[in-house]
């Protein structure tokens, strides 16, 4: 498959050369520089080559056409000094944290980017170039390329493994006796293929060898995505060199972390799931294939706290006066874009006392353990697995630690820490093993763009799931750690199929919320009937007034997961701005295995995905793998003209509502609490109707108390309403205390305020838009299509850009004039 760009276009492109060359483990070494907005330090990369690549080939499928031969110059290597390394001083009680102290590393002379006769410069993109099969070029080199951009590359230099003290154990041949590049690349081939059962032993030496002197400068080159390199006379990827080290700064501008204040006005730096992940933190293989483990040093001000995806719960160690260093470790093979990292200056939260609550935070919920405890060798690639440990799989309360800014104490001890032993029990009785053995939960910056984002053994959530009762923190934090099994431990292969990670964790966020609040299966059920009816009037929305082709869950179609011989794709859409505003892969996906649930049965369906989570974790899969299992394990009764084609056909494949969708909710009787939400509507109809000066005769209208979603569907529905009379508003916003509510109820109210200009609420307003920006893209995105495209918007949709002219008010600071 020839993977071309069109500048023009939004497609995101993963150019790594996967198919010839992966990295196996990546060792960072960084310093955060607050002053300067600057991470710099180096990353260690060890390959393994990939089983694509032919030693010696004359047939190029893909070929390398450069624009001119001036594309083809890389910065040729200063005379190489390597610096005098004791490695024999090692001890792996420092945590390996002894090496470096606090400060800059090499100083920048290649110019203000950093780049050294670049290929392209960052306006532009040679389609041509990225068709380049960069496996074996008969007589020229082997190209590395990693994905990369925002960086600025100092130096590259390979590293002499074969100086490590105590290093030879791994020559197993007895005739390599000279130090050579076959001897290094012997060692890293037997280092990264260690058994699970000697993971430190295999950690350590990935920290020796980091630490090791180079021994040979590399050419290299950047252009906007990639970072090339090439070794003189090395024409096979076998031959290259198996362990290199790159010496990197990141720029202040640089799209995959965000630096900012928190709320407490510390500084502090984040991963914020960029759409580029992590190439702008360090360069690296993107492609989901390209499955490895990680250990980082990193280095801050004794007043930062660094947290990151780890299987240890880190602690600093002082390396001098006002200096810490912090070492985080993974064991478990994963894509590089699940890294994260948050530095800043966190409290960590902690109970006051044992608290007793009503969600019986320490006691362990009912499950059917046995149900989910099989007998057989994992199917992944071999790590120390937590499914294969006796003790892990009847873990259902993980440990866990929560970190916010010191102005948060109050909200997380209110609202979070109570919330997370239910929730990881509830999520332990669904699926069974936690895939990871840790969570730390962090409070992040309020202009976080969306409510919570999972990474391995780290949540991220936005402060505004601490406001309002326990049901929006409750329901989010559900549906980040539902991601621990899909869309970590279980990952699509194809980005494209987002539905994979995201369906499955709107879908699981009710069935743990249900179990965490021990709710009768009958109120269980009118709750979840309560939300999926909520998400049908959200996906109506979503499918009126966003492009066709963003509808479509399976946009590759029969080409899902193909990739270029190199390992090189794009990612259809993957740049395109609106696309982090959508909500159709949650929804679609969501509504996909409702679907599949009712058919089979709950208790069908659950067993099911407790096999499937058995037989895939520590995997990357397409939708066909989901389906075609789920398919052999439904009674012949039950399938009723089900198959994989006309799943594909009617739910994947497809915009719009899905066929079996429509009939459904057609058919769909309101539940109980939806009735009572529509009784509520109708009374504030009559409300709002009423005269003045009502009649003496008249009786009051009694308002029942409802749920947090029973209030967010009362609201849309007096949304759709033309006028609302501010007596009226007053009366609402008293009778249900709304500005009390979770951020969900407010964005409503807040919608409501503005469309009727109801300028008594006008502060409540100004607050939300100070405090819940994570609610913003999605709702945004949500409502803005119809002005876009020139079409009529609703007058709920008018409000909303009411909405938005009332934040630029607010932001010069105009609210009294903009209001009146």
């Amino acid at each position: 498959m020839d993977v071309k760009l069109d500048p023009s276009r939004d497609d995101l492109p993963l150019l790594a050369n996967t198919g010839h060359i992966l990295v196996k483990h990546y060792v960072l070494d960084l310093d955060v520089d607050f002053k300067s907005q600057i991470i710099e330090g180096s990353i260690v990369l060890f390959f393994e080559p990939g089983n694509r690549f032919k030693k010696q080939s004359s047939s190029i499928e893909e070929t390398c056409q450069s624009e001119s031969n001036e594309a083809c110059k890389f910065r040729m290597p200063e005379p190489c000094h390597n610096p005098v390394t004791h490695t024999s001083t090692f001890s792996s009680k420092m945590g390996y944290d002894g090496f470096s102290v606090c400060g800059k590393g090499v100083k920048d002379t290649s110019g203000k980017d950093g780049n050294h006769d670049n290929w392209e410069q960052a306006s532009g993109i040679s389609s041509s170039k990225y068709c380049c099969d960069t496996g074996n070029h008969g007589s020229e080199d082997f190209l590395l390329v990693l994905d990369c951009c925002d960086l600025s590359v100092l130096k590259v230099e390979e590293v002499d493994v074969a100086a490590v003290p105590g290093i030879e154990k791994f020559a197993r041949s007895p005739t390599l006796t000279v130090v050579s590049e076959e001897l290094r690349n012997q060692i890293i081939r037997e280092l990264v293929t260690l058994p699970a059962d000697r993971w430190r032993e295999q950690l350590d030496y990935y920290a020796r060898c980091s630490q090791a002197p180079g021994c040979g400068e590399l050419l290299f080159d950047t252009d906007t995505w990639s970072l090339q390199i090439r070794k003189t006379g090395t024409q096979a990827a076998t031959d290259f060199p198996h362990a290199i080290r790159i010496r990197y700064r990141t720029k202040p501008q640089g799209r995959s972390v965000t630096w900012t204040s928190d709320q407490s006005g510390r500084p502090c730096v984040y991963t914020m799931g960029s759409p580029i992940n992590n190439r702008a933190l360090f360069p690296c293989q993107e492609p989901p294939v390209a499955m490895s483990t990680w250990q980082a040093t990193v280095r801050a001000a004794a007043s930062f706290v660094v947290l990151m995806s780890g299987e240890n719960s880190a602690k600093p160690t002082q390396l001098h006066e006002g200096c810490s260093s912090w070492h985080y470790y993974v064991t478990m093979p994963m894509p590089a874009s699940t890294f994260t990292i948050a530095v800043g200056s966190w409290a960590e939260m902690k109970p006051e006392t044992c608290l007793s609550n009503d969600l019986a935070t320490e006691r362990s919920l009912s499950s059917s353990e046995a149900d989910f405890r099989y007998v057989g060798v994992c199917g992944h690639m071999e790590y120390p697995c937590r499914f294969q440990n006796a003790s892990a799989t009847t873990q259902e309360i993980i440990p866990h630690r929560v970190f916010a800014p010191v102005c948060l104490k109050g909200a997380c001890q209110e609202t979070l820490l109570r919330l997370i032993p239910p929730c990881l029990s509830a999520a332990h009785s669904v699926l069974g093993t936690h895939p990871f053995s840790r969570l730390d939960v962090l409070i992040v910056p309020a202009n976080f763009p969306s409510l919570g984002m999972a990474s391995p053994h780290i949540i991220f959530l936005s402060q505004s799931t601490l406001t309002g009762m326990s049901h929006l923190c409750g329901t989010r934090l559900c549906h980040e750690i539902a991601h621990a099994w899909f869309g970590l431990a279980i990952g699509a292969r194809d980005w494209t199929e987002e539905w994979l990670s995201e369906g499955f964790a709107t879908h699981l966020e009710d069935v743990f919320w249900a179990r965490a609040q021990q709710l009768a299966p009958r109120e269980a059920q009118e709750q979840q009937e309560l939300r999926a009816c909520l998400r049908w009037r959200r996906l109506q929305d979503e499918v009126r007034n966003s492009p066709e082709e963003m509808q479509v869950l399976r946009p590759n179609k029969e080409e899902t997961g193909c990739v270029s011989d190199s390992g090189s794709s794009v990612i259809k859409h993957g740049l395109n701005p609106e696309k982090a505003f959508m909500q159709v892969h949650y929804l679609k996906g969501y509504f996909l295995l409702r679907f599949l649930a009712k058919r089979l049965g709950d208790d069908t369906y659950f067993s099911f995905l407790r096999k499937f989570v058995h037989t895939f974790h520590g995997q990357l899969i397409l939708s066909q793998d989901f389906l075609q299992m789920l398919l052999e394990n439904i009674p012949e009764e039950k399938r009723l003209e089900l198959s994989v084609e006309n799943i594909f056909r009617d739910w994947l494949e497809s915009s719009g509502i899905p066929q079996p969708l429509q009939r459904e909710r057609g058919a769909a009787a309101a539940c109980g609490l939806a009735r009572r939400v529509s009784a509520e509507v109708a009374k504030w109809i009559r409300v709002n109707r009423r005269p003045r000066k009502r009649k003496r005769r008249e009786t009051e209208e009694v308002f029942e108390k409802l749920l947090p979603d029973q209030l967010v569907w009362l609201l849309e529905c007096l949304l759709e309403q033309k006028t609302l009379k501010p007596r009226t508003l007053q009366s609402l916003e008293r009778t249900y205390h709304l500005p009390e509510q979770d951020a969900e109820v407010r964005h409503r109210w807040c919608e409501l305020v503005v469309k009727h200009r109801y300028t008594k609420a006008y502060k409540d307003v100004e607050r939300f838009l100070q405090e819940d920006q994570g609610l913003f893209p999605a709702e945004l995105r949500r409502k803005a299509p119809p002005l876009v495209h020139g079409l009529r918007p609703r007058d709920a949709e008018c409000g909303l850009w009411l909405f938005c002219g009332l934040e630029a008010a607010l932001s010069h600071g105009r609210l009294g004039t903009w209001a009146h």
